[in-house]
């Protein structure tokens, strides 16, 4: 039986981010091998975005201000990527097509280039989503300072600390969604770097990507 009623309610909110998602992130750096990969992206997009947004509940933790929740999601990554690359990949960074005077220089480095795409996963979302809670402590400690300093002080700088705090923390809102937008991104223009040689060069170009 076919779907006879439109989207409503959750799946009303959630479809546009699929959409969004599958277009944007998964179509433009995939090609035609999109399909494959759409269940991962978005496990990765709405677990980190679910995270971030729990992160900014007052008395919640902030698990992905947790450098053993940024590795973990990193390693996973970077796993998914290793499994994407195919013979023409190794080739590349074993065998790059530079005189052979600069090859002992340039596959060392492109080696350190593999590993250094989950770093840069791991190192982005953590320290994005650290830095936001740091300031937010950092404008509520300042009450405490100037209070200590004198209560007059401490009363004054009260209503500009919390204005900054609740600016910042709508900031931290946006923050949320563009970090699990950013690491779902990384993640598939890596994994399609892995294609690199392969018939998914003529399928971007086929797709007027």
């Amino acid at each position: 039986h076919g779907v006879t009623s439109a989207p409503s309610g959750w799946q009303n909110a959630v479809e546009p981010v699929i959409t969004f998602v599958r277009d944007e992130v998964a179509k433009v750096n995939l090609g035609s091998r999109y399909e494959r990969y759409m269940p991962y992206l978005l496990t990765v997009f709405f677990f980190i975005l679910i995270n971030n947004i729990f992160g900014l509940v007052p008395g919640a933790a902030n698990v992905t201000g947790n450098i053993a929740f940024t590795i973990v999601m990193g390693i996973i990554s970077f796993f998914v990527i290793l499994i994407s690359t195919n013979k023409k990949y190794w080739s590349h960074i074993f065998n790059p097509h530079v005189p052979w005077g600069v090859k002992p220089i340039l596959v060392p480095v492109e080696i350190l280039g593999v590993f250094t795409k989950p770093f840069a996963l791991i190192v982005r979302l953590f320290a994005n989503m650290v830095a936001g809670h740091i300031i937010i402590l950092s404008f509520i400690s300042l009450i405490f300072i100037f209070g200590g300093m004198s209560k007059i002080a401490g009363w004054a700088f009260s209503p500009v600390s919390i204005l900054f705090t609740v600016f910042i923390y709508f900031i931290e809102i946006l923050v949320a969604f563009i970090q699990a937008f950013i690491f779902t991104n990384l993640t598939a223009v890596f994994i399609g770097q892995a294609f690199e040689g392969s018939e998914h060069d003529v399928d971007k170009h086929d797709d007027g990507i």
